[in-house]
Formats: structure tokens, C-alpha cells, sequence
């Protein structure tokens, strides 16, 4: 058995710990973040710092218009998160879209189809590999007044492209895919501006058996200024990993996938499963990406949601976390900060969340 002063300093070294709120750090202002819809289809919902704007949603392409149907059997998403109307902090989640290299196909080889063109709704383009997706087709994509640009990190990702390899395991073709991921930094000036930026994506190449089509997925990018990178993460991160899935829309959208493709049979008895699955990658996917991204998984705790009595992860950059019946949070390390008495808020529903024992 442990002595007095040994049991004193047992204590001591626990609650001095990584990740213990008595963990000397410094004092952070307290952030709301309030629980927002995707505005257009109500696909999920994300928590947004308060007085944070948001741009964009689910968009959908037009066969008719699009010259094919390749890109128009799913959702696209495009949308944006940033802190003032300037984007001076600014985060956004790029569409998938398909794209065909034709290079290995008679029509390629004849010159009927050169890069750029359209095919079956799909820009031909040769198979990327990750970095070079992000630096020559989504950077230029997100800002088109952009000038000097210098790449400053290429990493690779290889736990994003099992991820989304795993997502696609069950389809019975899935032998001859090929996956990449990779997160770009860079810096560059826009609008007067300095501006650091991560971006990140996983590229899906569906090999011969979908004559060289190829897509990316899970593109995504956030920014600040230079300086203030590190400062702003426990922020980014926790956007980040709160993306909640509205299943009555995701069986919706799967449904119309699988019609648009004309699938069906057991596949529609599978929804409930595909929907948990998904769910369940989904988690997996952002804590990937904040890992990557922000270094912050390991600044993360397990909280006990008192509304739901359910484990939830938050971050542990503040000591205290509050959480409303409708899923906003607030983070703060004021002892004091009770969110009853603050008028910005106009609520008295938020209880504290604990950190799970």
C-alpha cells in the first residue's frame, strides 16, 4: 500500500495528467457553438462558432446539361464555414466529383477524347495521385485569385485511403481499386492577404473495370493566417468532427442512387445496415483527418452528454463543456461561466457535460 505523501503524490501526478482538467494551460475565451442544417437539403448538421458565416450545400449536376451521367448519381457538397464575410479564417469541403482517363481505352488512344473534354459527363483527365489533385485541380478550383503559392508540406495519408477504401470493400468489383491520400500545407497571398491552408483529399481509382474512371473524396481545406494556424485548431477541429448525418435523408439519397443505377433487390434490404455503416466511417474518417490535420486527436476527451446519457468526444483545449437538448456546445474555462446568465444566448436549457470517469 501506497504511504500518505506517495498517495498525495499519486493524486497529484493523475490530475496533472494530458488531459486533465486540472491540466496547467493557457486560458482560452469562451466559444458557443451553436448546431446548423445544411441549408439546402438538410443533409446534416455541423456546429458553427457563433457569429460564424456559411455558404453553400448539397448541389446536384444535370445529365442533360452536364453531357453525362456519371457525376449526377450522387449528392455533391460545396460548402463553406469561415468567421467573417472575407473568409480571414475559412474552411471548406470541396465535391467528389468523377473524372475518366481514357489513356488505356481505343477512343484515348485515337485522340477522340484529349484532356478536358467531356465524357459520359466526366472531365478527362489522367489518374492524379492525391498531392497532385490538391495542388493542380482543388486549389486552383477554391481560389481562382490566388498568387504565390508555395507548397510548404506533401504528406501522405495512408490511413484516409483505408478509410475510404473500406467505405467501398462490399462492392463486388472493389479488387482492382487503387487509393491514395495525402495532405497538402500551403501558403499563399489572396485579396491582400497572407494566408496559411491545409488541404486534404483521398483519390478512388476505379481501374479498367469502369474504363479509368477515377474520383476524389474527402476533399477538404481550412485556413487561417499564418500565425494564427496553431492558435485556431482546437476551433477548426471541433467544426471539423461534429458533422451529424440526417439518416432520413441519407436513405433517401441512397435510394436514389440506387435507382439512378438501377440497383435493386437485396440492396434496398441492406439500407439499414449501409446507413450504420456509414455512420460508423464517417466517425472514423474525421478522426483521420483531425489527427492529420490538426494534431488534436489526443486533445480530445470523452464527455457524458447529461440530456442524452450518452458518450460523446469534445476537446479538452478548455476545462469546462456545456451542451444543449438540440446539440450546441460551449467551451470555456471560466469556473464562473454559467450560459443561464448570459443574455447573448437568450437560453436556459444548457446543462454541464462532464468528462466520462
Amino acid at each position: 500500500m501506497l504511504s500518505k505523501p506517495m498517495k498525495f503524490l499519486a493524486v497529484a501526478a493523475m490530475a496533472l495528467a494530458p488531459g486533465a482538467y486540472a491540466q496547467v494551460r493557457p486560458s482560452r475565451p469562451t466559444m458557443v457553438f451553436r448546431r446548423v442544417p445544411e441549408p439546402r437539403e438538410g443533409a446534416f448538421s455541423i456546429l458553427v462558432p457563433s457569429g460564424w458565416l456559411t455558404e453553400g450545400g448539397i448541389t446536384r449536376v444535370n445529365p442533360l446539361t452536364s453531357g453525362g451521367a456519371a457525376n449526377a448519381i450522387e449528392a455533391k457538397l460545396d460548402f463553406t464555414i469561415k468567421q467573417d464575410a472575407q473568409g480571414s479564417v475559412l474552411m471548406r469541403w470541396l465535391p467528389s466529383m468523377k473524372y475518366a482517363d481514357l489513356r488505356g481505352s481505343p477512343a484515348g488512344n485515337m485522340g477522340m477524347f484529349p484532356p478536358g473534354s467531356n465524357y459520359m459527363g466526366m472531365t478527362v483527365f489522367p489518374l492524379l495521385d492525391a498531392a497532385s489533385f490538391l495542388s493542380r485541380v482543388a486549389f486552383p478550383y477554391a481560389h481562382k485569385g490566388a498568387r504565390n503559392l508555395q507548397v510548404v508540406e506533401r504528406k501522405p495519408m495512408p490511413g484516409l485511403a483505408e478509410q475510404v477504401r473500406r467505405s467501398v470493400a462490399w462492392l463486388p468489383v472493389s479488387q482492382g481499386f487503387t487509393f491514395d491520400a495525402a495532405m497538402l500545407s500551403v501558403t499563399y497571398e489572396e485579396g491582400g492577404r497572407q494566408y496559411k491552408e491545409k488541404l486534404v483529399t483521398a483519390i478512388h481509382g476505379w481501374g479498367q473495370v469502369a474504363a479509368g474512371m477515377w474520383e476524389n473524396k474527402e476533399t477538404f481545406l481550412v485556413r487561417t493566417a499564418p500565425a494564427e494556424f496553431d492558435r485556431l485548431a482546437p476551433i477548426l477541429a471541433i467544426i471539423q468532427g461534429s458533422v451529424q448525418i440526417n439518416s432520413q435523408w441519407l436513405m433517401g439519397e441512397l435510394r436514389g442512387q440506387m435507382e439512378r443505377t438501377k440497383i435493386a433487390g437485396d440492396t434496398y434490404r441492406a439500407m439499414a445496415q449501409i446507413d450504420k455503416e456509414i455512420v460508423q466511417s464517417r466517425q472514423r474518417t474525421n478522426a483521420e483527418i483531425n489527427h492529420n490535420m490538426f494534431l488534436t486527436l489526443t486533445g480530445q476527451e470523452d464527455y457524458v452528454n447529461p440530456h442524452t446519457g450518452k458518450v460523446e468526444q469534445g476537446s479538452n483545449q478548455w476545462k469546462y463543456r456545456w451542451v444543449s437538448p438540440s446539440g450546441e456546445e460551449i467551451y470555456t474555462d471560466d469556473q464562473n461561466y454559467t450560459p443561464s446568465y448570459d443574455r447573448t444566448l437568450q437560453r436556459s436549457d444548457f446543462k454541464r457535460s462532464p468528462a466520462r470517469k
